[in-house]
């Protein structure tokens, strides 16, 4: 099962000085592959190839095959390194795969529902995320695009956490494999600031109906 095929080239001239001619002259970006017991391989890609793959959501957690002179590699993409200021791809990390081995990475959550929310739709709440995406273990075939996490019941106060999301056939989340504490929060339905306003205003109205009872109190004593 391969989603992505990238053509790349073997390069020997390695450092900072060589990947930035290799980018300024050549219009490539720098790569290494690793992995699987074997020794890392120092790659190029064509940027634009590469930077049309990045628009796609699914790149980042699907098998992607390297056709690298004549020679083809199932890899994973494990870490984009990108110019602070300007919209330049600096370097790339794949990770070799097995597609008979299970392997570790991350895949991005898709909260829906959330205009539907119980808790943003009738309670006035809105919704808070903690994190973005998740990680993972299953077979590179079983790998998703991503995961859905349905926020449609979920009332004001409520929070989701890891175990609460509905993971496909075959994909178990790493946090939960070391144990419930390890559950964390991925999203939650909290107060908006309309409410928390309208609460300091009851309170401040309840405070001064008080003042007034004990001004009263005084007075008649």
């Amino acid at each position: 099962m391969v989603d992505f095929v990238l053509n790349a080239t073997v390069r020997s001239d390695i450092g900072k000085g060589a990947s930035r001619r290799l980018r300024r002259l050549d219009n490539l970006v720098p790569a290494i592959i690793y992995g699987l017991g074997d020794a890392p391989e120092s790659i190029s890609l064509a940027n634009n190839q590469l930077s049309h793959a990045l628009d796609n959501e699914a790149f980042y957690s699907h098998i992607i095959e390297l056709s690298i002179d004549s020679k083809s590699q199932n890899v994973i993409l494990k870490d984009v390194q990108r110019h602070p200021a300007r919209a330049e791809i600096l370097h790339v990390d794949f990770l070799r795969v097995d597609l008979t081995q299970k392997l570790t990475t991350r895949a991005p959550l898709h909260f829906i529902n959330e205009e539907e929310c119980h808790g943003v739709k009738i309670e006035g709440g809105q919704i808070s995320h903690n994190v973005n995406d998740l990680e993972i273990e299953c077979l590179p075939g079983d790998l998703p695009e991503y995961i859905e996490v349905d926020m449609a019941e979920v009332t004001l106060g409520q929070t989701l956490h890891i175990s609460d999301v509905i993971l496909p056939e075959g994909v178990v989340s790493v946090a939960l494999t070391h144990g419930e504490d390890h559950d964390l929060p991925i999203a939650a339905v909290v107060k908006s600031k309309a409410i928390e306003e309208d609460e300091l205003d009851v309170d401040s109205a309840e405070a001064g109906d008080a003042a007034e009872g004990d001004e009263a109190e005084g007075d008649e004593a």
